[in-house]
């Protein structure tokens, strides 16, 4: 089998709704292409695609609202260059002069079921495929990862874990609600202008089935 499944929760989640140019506002659950983020945290190689097929929503949809203080800018490129030709420059940013209060409407103690395939693409993967889910499971099985799994914004650290059996798990949130339009993933084929999918969100006893959704640009 191919497909995996994973436990991920955490504290604090912010899945941006992409409308919301400034204020960070949430959607209610986590989307498909942050769920696949986590996937690929703890393996990712350029022979092989996770791809999600299910989302279960195991808590209850909880909201917390946040105002914080952020940097309203970043150095910029080309003193970033000069910097690194000369070995030396002035890269500084004065909070005090640059700083900005931003709300935000973030998800507080949340907890999924994600569900994906591990797809091979390249040549090695495809002439051994049980060397990659070999790989993944050892890896997701002793809490290993390439980088921290977040939810949605780095500062916002997943927790995981593997599930060998999720039909014997607790069931998900007993729950339905359609959600609207949700941001599905970026459809990276001309790399310099990736382009946003969306699909039509709905939860069904706490469940989001991706097997089947209609996806549109």
């Amino acid at each position: 089998m191919n497909r995996f499944c994973l436990e991920v929760s955490g504290d604090l989640a912010c899945f941006t709704r992409p409308a919301m140019k400034v204020e960070r506002f949430s959607y209610d659950v986590i989307t498909p292409s942050a769920a696949r983020s986590v996937f690929e945290a703890i393996l990712w190689k350029p022979a092989i695609r996770w791809e999600m097929r299910r989302i279960e929503i195991l808590k209850p949809i909880r909201w917390i609202s946040v105002r914080r203080n952020e940097v309203a800018s970043k150095a910029p490129m080309r003193n970033v260059q000069s910097a690194a030709r000369a070995g030396q420059g002035n890269l500084a940013l004065y909070i005090e002069d640059d700083r900005q209060q931003r709300a935000g409407l973030f998800l507080r103690d949340v907890a999924y079921r994600l569900h994906a395939d591990l797809v091979a693409v390249g040549g090695d993967a495809r002439q051994n495929p049980v060397k990659y889910r070999e790989i993944f499971q050892r890896r997701a099985e002793k809490g290993q990862c390439i980088n921290q799994p977040y939810l949605g914004c780095r500062e916002f650290a997943a927790r995981f874990r593997l599930i060998a059996q999720p039909e014997r798990e607790p069931p998900a949130i007993a729950e339905d609600r359609d959600l609207g339009w949700m941001l599905y993933d970026l459809d990276f084929s001309k790399p310099e202008d990736p382009c946003p999918r969306f699909f039509r969100a709905e939860m069904h006893q706490g469940v989001i089935d991706l097997e089947h959704v209609q996806v549109i640009q």
